[in-house]
């Protein structure tokens, strides 16, 4: 007679000394050493949630919905590492209670000790999560109204003219905040669009910037080409003859920026500008040209 599998568990490999996953016939390594054993766990537990399919049903766990929302949504989204981070956020509360019990009472509970921001973020995925299962594993016997914590105030920090030109001189010392600052405070693009811009959607002989590639779809955050003025046109144009085929306008040593850092932080610092953001920049264009 066959003997009864015990399910996925972990098994120390004696050669190694490193805590493997084995599940019947097929083992998997966890790159975790014997004294890593918290960490073997964790990755044991990982392993079973990627493998357990929940069962379509009216009043399923919190914890189910999250996990297939986890393992089925994300994936196609872009968002997917950020909205994963909302989920463990949730568990902990969330994963051991059912539809039922997602009432204001629970909402206001959950929101008490976290900023609102972060709050109305994790509920949104709560929902969002409710949501798909209502339509791919449901119906649910009861479909609840989750509550938000308000949003906050818009941040309406824009940049005097004296703080602008500190900051233009502050920027100099890192030439891609440079770059970005000009361009920010020049043609009001949003930041992720100028750290995405590319040489060739520029057209330095009509001076017009596209803020998208060509062809590529309309975003919800709208990025119609800008007109350039004649004194930018003329710096771009310096800029590209320095950069001998990079591809990317704004770029450190050649590679494309995801996210403007210290180099932000310390240039606010050296120009004595507190409270803003890359945003600002932005802000400060709308503001001027009203």
């Amino acid at each position: 007679m066959p003997r009864r599998s015990k399910g996925p568990h972990l098994y120390l490999d004696p050669t190694r000394k490193q805590w493997i996953i084995r599940d019947g016939s097929r083992f998997f390594r966890t790159g975790c050493a014997e004294s890593e054993h918290e960490g073997a766990q964790k990755s044991l537990a990982e392993y079973i949630g990627r493998k357990y399919k929940p069962a379509p049903s009216p009043t399923p766990l919190i914890a189910d919905m999250l996990l297939v929302y986890t393992n089925e949504h994300l994936p196609t989204t872009r968002t997917a590492k950020n909205t994963s981070y909302n989920v463990s956020n949730l568990r902990e509360f969330w994963a051991p209670k059912r539809i039922g019990e997602v009432t204001p009472a629970n909402c206001r509970a959950y929101a008490k000790d976290r900023s609102p921001a972060a709050a109305r973020r994790d509920l949104e995925v709560l929902r969002a999560a409710i949501g798909y299962w209502h339509k791919f594993y449901g119906p649910l016997s009861v479909l609840p109204s989750v509550v938000l914590p308000p949003k906050s105030e818009p941040r309406d920090r824009w940049l005097t003219e004296k703080e602008q030109r500190r900051l233009r001189k502050a920027a100099m010392a890192y030439p891609h905040l440079y770059r970005f600052v000009i361009l920010g405070l020049k043609t009001g693009t949003r930041s992720g669009a100028l750290l995405a811009l590319q040489w060739d959607w520029i057209d330095l002989k009509r001076g017009v910037m596209l803020r998208r590639a060509p062809g590529e779809a309309e975003s919800k955050k709208r990025t119609p080409p800008v007109r350039l003025g004649k004194s930018l046109v003329r710096l771009l144009r310096r800029w590209k003859r320095h950069d001998k085929g990079i591809k990317h306008v704004i770029h450190y040593d050649g590679q494309p920026i995801k996210k403007l850092r210290r180099s932000w932080a310390a240039a606010c610092k050296v120009a004595r500008i507190k409270d803003a953001s890359p945003h600002s920049l932005r802000h400060t264009r709308a503001t001027m040209l009203m």
